[in-house]
């Protein structure tokens, strides 16, 4: 096993998953984290990890971000776990400590790889498609939804010359969950971003599971117009599709209901009783990355003469409920609809 030493840039939910498995595997990991509850309660008793079959106690080395300044060690793989929106300014922060021949790798949504690429060089840099579905309320617990078993990652290079690199990212990443390695990486990216497009942001704003939102009439196909909005100006941008999350290329290939299919996927996968992400931002009262995904899809739409309604609506709801003005409910489904009407 590597001998590499390793950081977790961001141990919300799912950087708390995977830091566990690397770390009960005996790997020299770091959890480098911005909640000063969260870091103590894993220094004093370790991480909690609720599954469906188990669950995992796991002694942990967690370190506060103010306390990174006095690092003298640089590490050789930075896996980088924080929203989409703070990609950027963590980069930049994790720079100093990452190796010359070091590897930043975004574990990330959004299209964030170009980003990274920019502050660290493309010779430091792997991109990274994730399904991992977890939840965190209360520090140092967390509930995973989707066992290691049922976990997976996509990887990739950006530039070919750093194909040679990909193996050792996967020997870490496989300790949490399956690994592909994927030719077109921002291309996967986008198909992650389509489907974060037709659950995330749809479930946080009405405060249901996939087991509720399903039985309201309508709302299935709701989900699937924002996928195909997605889908259509993906190929605009010059993305192409691409099999992710354990598809099978032959499962999309000629296929007419790509996002049908990324859809029932994903639920099979996670369950019917998973909590988003987005859901559980707004009810912590928190900014959520549906600017970077149902409003970057809108944006990109609208700038190519393109509509895309679903989605738009869908971030404006979204950002009434962050100001407060509104709170995530059932009855915001009615706004989606009179969106689709005006």
């Amino acid at each position: 096993m590597t001998n590499k030493k390793i950081a977790v840039l961001g141990t919300g939910a799912n950087g708390s998953c995977v830091a566990a498995d690397l770390t009960r595997a005996g790997l020299d990991v770091t959890l480098i984290d911005q909640w000063p509850a969260h870091v103590e309660k894993m220094k004093a008793d370790g991480l909690t990890i609720n599954m469906p079959q188990e669950t995992l106690q796991v002694k942990v080395r967690a370190e506060h971000m103010c306390d990174v300044c006095g690092f003298n060690e640089r590490y050789d793989i930075v896996l980088l776990m924080v929203k989409a929106f703070d990609t950027r300014w963590m980069t930049e922060f994790i720079k100093p400590y990452l190796a010359e021949d070091g590897l930043l790798v975004g574990v990330q949504n959004g299209m964030t790889a170009h980003d990274i690429a920019e502050i660290v060089g493309a010779h430091r840099t792997l991109g990274c498609v994730v399904e991992l579905s977890s939840e965190l309320f209360d520090p140092a617990i967390v509930k995973r939804n989707t066992a290691p078993d049922h976990t997976w990652f996509g990887i990739g290079a950006l530039d070919p010359s750093m194909k040679a690199r990909l193996p050792e990212v996967r020997e870490v990443l496989a300790l949490a969950g399956k690994v592909d390695f994927v030719d077109d990486i921002l291309s996967a990216k986008w198909m992650k971003l389509i489907i974060n497009a037709m659950t995330m942001g749809i479930k946080g704003i009405v405060n249901m599971t996939a087991g509720e939102i399903f039985k309201v009439p309508g709302m299935r196909e709701i989900m699937l117009r924002a996928g195909e909005e997605s889908l259509i100006v993906g190929h605009e941008l010059g993305y192409k599709n691409v099999a992710i999350i354990g598809l099978k290329p032959e499962d999309i290939e000629g296929t007419n209901r790509l996002c049908e299919l990324m859809l029932d996927k994903i639920t099979a996968d996670v369950g019917l009783g998973a909590k988003v992400t987005v859901l559980q931002d707004h009810l912590k009262g928190r900014y959520s990355e549906v600017d970077q995904i149902n409003g970057y899809v809108a944006d990109e739409s609208e700038k190519r003469g393109l509509k895309a309604p679903i989605n738009r609506a869908v971030t404006e709801i979204t950002r009434r409920i962050h100001a407060g003005e509104l709170k995530p409910d059932p009855a915001n489904v009615t706004l989606i609809e009179e969106a689709l009407r005006n």
